[in-house]
């Protein structure tokens, strides 16, 4: 190792987990990807026990037999929202004996810390589902329980396509507008009506993740015109402007320049039609903020954030190439 000192940096999501191993000269020694992590959709002690397989996986990858010790595991979760959440997973992680240095967290600070470098800063996860957190250069955080709708949560890919069957079920039964997202569910699902789709989601026949599918063909809908889909997506848009809306109150951002950053599968893809009605919203509200779309891997973030820790600098060389090797290269699909 030269020296060097090795970690493993993981950002998981609610649909796909990335975990680099590289050292803190920048170099990265593997890259893998799996399905979610979410100790809300697997379970704490699953989640931690998955972690601890790719933790094994990514070190094979990298070439790093049992003498190779790690310095830090920095692992950012979806589901790791409360802190009674956040120290119960630490506790099992920490105990397992992966690294000299363990750390699980929300993954909104992934995204945060790939988008900005900005102490003053507010990101926004709109994904399979919505979360955010902010802070400032004071040092104070802004964050969200983010445990949906009994938390006051809506949007992301799941709300999206829910929203999609809703008004397609409506539209083909004669309670709402005609909408093209019947058309839409029908050609998703392979079915000859929206009925056939929503009772074969009821009775197991299609996955509920087919769902998300919807999401591109509501944005497609609402690009053309359709009523329906644009009340969609204009709620979409609010519901990520009141996130920030929140976190700038709290943190008292308001009066000063700051940047928000989107992220997850739905901002990241920065559909057009979402972003003609989000971006006038902030910018009306937010004057003095610039917005950003995350366009690299949110688990540069969490790498960031292990060799901030190690070399006590959040920016250098290793930091440069670090970058430059997570964009470059393709994640190996794992498990």
């Amino acid at each position: 190792m030269n020296g060097t000192r090795a970690f493993v940096a993981v950002d998981g999501g609610n649909s796909k987990t990335d975990v680099v191993a590289a050292t803190d000269d920048g170099r990265v020694h593997a890259y893998v990807r799996t399905g979610t992590t979410s100790p809300h959709r697997l379970g704490y002690r699953e989640s931690v026990d998955l972690l601890g397989k790719l933790i094994e996986i990514v070190r094979s990858e990298a070439g790093w037999g049992s003498g190779t010790p790690l310095a830090r595991v920095d692992a950012l979760l979806a589901g790791a929202d409360l802190p009674v959440e956040v120290e119960r997973l630490n506790a099992d992680a920490r105990s397992r004996g992966w690294a000299e240095r363990v750390r699980l967290d929300n993954d909104t600070f992934a995204l945060l810390r790939a988008g900005t470098g900005d102490r003053n800063a507010v990101a926004v996860i709109c994904g399979a589902g919505m979360n955010s957190v902010g802070r400032n250069a004071a040092g104070e955080w802004s964050r969200f329980p983010a445990l949906g709708p009994i938390t006051g949560d809506w949007g992301g890919g799941e709300d999206l396509g829910d929203a999609a069957l809703f008004h397609a079920a409506r539209g083909e039964d004669g309670r709402g507008p005609a909408t093209a997202l019947g058309a839409a569910v029908m050609a998703h699902f392979g079915t000859g009506t929206v009925e056939e789709a929503a009772i074969g989601l009821h009775l197991g026949r299609f996955e509920r993740d087919l769902v998300h599918g919807l999401v591109p063909r509501l944005f497609a809908a609402a690009e053309a015109g359709d009523a329906c889909a644009v009340e969609v997506v204009a709620r979409q848009a609010e519901e990520i402007t009141a996130m920030v809306r929140v976190s700038v109150r709290r943190l008292g951002l308001g009066k000063s320049p700051f940047t928000i950053v989107g992220g997850g599968g739905v901002l990241a893809a920065a559909p057009a039609v979402l972003l003609g009605h989000l971006e006038p919203r902030l910018a009306a509200e937010f004057p003095l903020a610039v917005y950003t779309s995350l366009h690299r891997p949110p688990v540069l973030g969490a790498a960031w954030s292990a060799l901030d820790a190690l070399t006590g600098a959040s920016a250098g060389p290793a930091h440069d190439r670090l970058g430059e090797e997570i964009a470059a290269r393709e994640p190996v699909r794992v498990l």
